[in-house]
């Protein structure tokens, strides 16, 4: 397995966890969440603009409304199939 394909499947799972650990919601298709994860991983999500900024002294970041999508089907996907 490649790094890149590697890297693409730990951000899936990244995603999916982000996703449990929603902490608010807003009517705008945003959601900010607990960012205690691989700062590797954190700085790819923010690359590929699913996620805010994780560098901040902020201890969460902010889903963006397709990294909500995409944390929610990560979810679905690798966590709660029958949910």
């Amino acid at each position: 397995m490649s790094e890149d394909s590697r890297n693409d499947r730990i951000d899936e799972a990244v995603l999916a966890l982000l996703y449990l650990g929603i902490v608010q919601h807003d009517q705008w298709g945003q959601a900010r969440t607990w960012k205690s994860f691989d700062w590797s991983a954190m700085e790819r999500l923010h690359d590929k603009d699913l996620i805010s900024n994780p560098v901040s002294k902020a201890k969460s970041v902010v889903l963006t409304e397709t990294g909500l999508r995409r944390a929610e089907a990560a979810y679905r996907r690798l966590i709660d199939p029958d949910g």
